[in-house]
């Protein structure tokens, strides 16, 4: 006998069907002290402060007055609770434009993002344990995907350029971060001499060419190097979606 549909799923976690909307209130009785967008809005902001490490279950308890028991009433671990503050801070999605093309929506996107992550960078240090499944991040995803809704692309493709995407602004996101971490001086041409003073350049002929360029001249501008990395991943994508890069059988 066939098994129903859905037999074998897990339940998911209490805190997810809440913040999906999916758990019915309480119409009757005292409103309670606390609520999990209460929990979560206290979470962020004591990560924005402190950094990510300050966030447990029991400090969280202490910014609300409350006992860390009380907490797992609406989030029954850490985890659940790093997922819903991350979800929280990249918050809804950028409006797109009228009769944007999936380039335009994709670079609103990555934009968005972008400004999310730089405004709230603790987030790049919460682990990622699987595709996320919160509501603001999966209408980040839908957003992408319809951008790219145009294009023509396989459904499993416009999946991959969305994972490329989010992937190429996440690194950049996390190289700022840490290099803004220990930032104090320039970088680049700190670099360079240090690269000149190490290096021979008849064993590493090409890096001396470009220590001989102004490529170490001095540092890019903050978003320089970003918009350089994001035009690149368009215009790849841009193949794929004019058919210049269709996926070819690997010779052996």
């Amino acid at each position: 006998m066939p098994r129903a549909s859905g037999s074998d799923e897990p339940p998911l976690p209490a805190s997810l069907e809440a913040a999906w909307g999916r758990r019915a209130r309480p119409t009757k009785g005292p409103k309670p002290a606390l609520s999990l967008e209460r929990i979560v809005e206290a979470a962020v902001a004591l990560a924005q402060a402190e950094g990510i490490g300050a966030v447990s279950m029991g400090r969280v308890a202490g910014e609300l007055g409350s006992s860390p028991m009380s907490l797992y009433r609406y989030v029954a671990a850490k985890d659940e609770l790093l997922a819903l503050m991350v979800d929280a801070a990249l918050g809804p999605v950028p409006q797109p434009a009228e009769h944007e093309d999936w380039r335009a929506g994709l670079t609103r996107w990555a934009w968005g993002y972008h400004d999310a992550l730089r405004q709230h960078p603790w987030a790049l240090q919460v682990p990622i344990s699987g595709p996320a499944v919160t509501p603001n991040l999966t209408a980040w995803l839908e957003d992408g995907l319809r951008s790219l809704g145009s294009t023509g692309l396989p459904e499993a493709q416009k999946l991959s350029v969305m994972l490329l995407l989010s992937g190429y602004v996440r690194n950049e996101a996390t190289l700022a971060a840490t290099i803004g971490a220990t930032e104090g001086g320039e970088i680049m041409p700190t670099w360079g001499r240090q690269l000149a003073r190490l290096t021979d350049p008849e064993d590493f002929p090409a890096l001396h060419r470009a220590l001989g360029s102004e490529a170490f001249a001095q540092d890019d501008a903050p978003d320089e190097e970003f918009v350089f990395g994001l035009e690149r991943v368009l215009d790849g994508i841009g193949s794929l979606v004019s058919g210049k890069d269709a996926p070819r059988r690997c010779e052996r």
